[in-house]
């Protein structure tokens, strides 16, 4: 199986984004499927936003998976609050 460095892949998102060529096109004329090339848009193409801005799928997962470390710590941080707020009463 090869593999493809992400440089390259971004590479064939944005002769896509671009207009150069199509799907098929592309995946002929580097060596790659036309599933690949499919797979790559969607993880590494342009999303607008309701606001305006340009972000990508893998940025928005990334972001997701660090809301969620964010919020686990902050469960953490609440219940080590409440079991020093416990300790202080008693003292």
């Amino acid at each position: 199986m090869k593999t493809y460095t992400e440089e390259f892949k971004k590479t064939i998102v944005e002769l896509y984004e671009n207009g150069n060529k199509n799907k098929s096109e592309l995946a002929r004329e580097y060596g790659t499927s036309e599933g690949n090339v499919r797979a790559w848009i969607k993880k590494y193409g342009k999303i607008k936003t309701s606001t305006g801005e340009v972000t990508t799928n893998d940025e928005i997962l990334k972001l997701q998976k660090e809301n969620q470390e964010i919020k686990t710590e902050n469960e953490i941080l609440k219940k080590a609050l409440a079991i020093f707020s416990r300790q202080q009463k008693i003292k």
